[in-house]
């Protein structure tokens, strides 16, 4: 199912590697419009150049700076009157004990994993309220659902995502604004390399190894949300590999 999708304008953050970037792949191939921010340009700009989106389709967005975030989307809707979809994906995942006292990795989890969050909402919503349409899709995680030693710090993000997105779905009906959760297992991304901890690193690396799957299985969760007719509202998608048991 890949209806409701072409000529829709899509902003993803973290669009240089991993979900965001297959999101972006599969999304331009059903012919949506696409507005790319992430920190690292040169990636964004051979991601754009390998999909044909042209340079003004893509920006240096650090999703911890609100005034960056608003500009990816203000960009959007200069270069295309509208913004319908923004897929929330820019994240980082340095687990840690808690004893250890990492605060800076905590800071860094907030920063990005819950701020980035807010921020995109913050940055989309007075465009959607005035459309009285559009599309927000947040990525959380298995571990917003669930926690495992070493993982507290990140669950919590990730779990406030789900929060958040819950409160705004309810709070957005009445401008026929639709609220997707996507909370991946073990995919095969940069997720890993975000981990400080030589010791936790090589456990989270000895699982992804075993039971990751492509990135491609998060894109098409994307295209399975935003395919529903306008009146059916996908609130949260929960997946892993079929090998996972966390």
């Amino acid at each position: 199912m890949s209806e409701n999708i072409k000529g829709k304008v899509v902003v993803i953050t973290g669009a240089s590697s991993g979900l965001g970037e297959a999101a972006a792949r599969l999304l331009a191939k059903e012919g949506a419009k696409l507005v790319l921010g992430a920190r690292r340009l040169d990636r964004l700009e051979a991601l754009a150049a390998e999909l044909s989106l042209g340079k003004d389709a893509i920006l240096r967005t650090d999703v911890t700076k609100v005034d960056e975030i608003r500009r990816l989307v203000d960009h959007a809707v200069e270069m295309h009157g509208r913004v319908d979809v923004i897929i929330n994906n820019a994240g980082l995942m340095p687990h840690s004990p808690l004893e250890r006292g990492k605060v800076e990795d905590w800071d860094r989890m907030i920063d990005v994993n819950i701020k980035g969050v807010l921020y995109g909402i913050a940055a989309v919503l007075p465009h959607m309220k005035t459309q009285r349409s559009g599309h927000i899709i947040n990525v959380s995680s298995v571990a917003g659902h669930k926690v495992n030693p070493g993982g507290a710090v990140y669950a919590a993000t990730k779990h406030a995502v789900r929060v958040i997105s819950e409160g705004l779905r309810q709070e957005v009906k009445p401008y026929n604004i639709r609220t997707t959760i996507i909370s991946p297992g073990a995919v095969a991304t940069e997720l890993p390399d975000s981990v400080t901890e030589a010791d936790v690193a090589k456990g989270v690396r000895a699982l992804y190894d075993r039971v990751a799957i492509p990135a491609d299985s998060f894109a098409r969760t994307v295209v399975f949300a935003m395919s529903q007719p306008d009146d059916v509202d996908i609130n949260e998608i929960l997946f892993r590999p079929t090998a996972q048991e966390y």
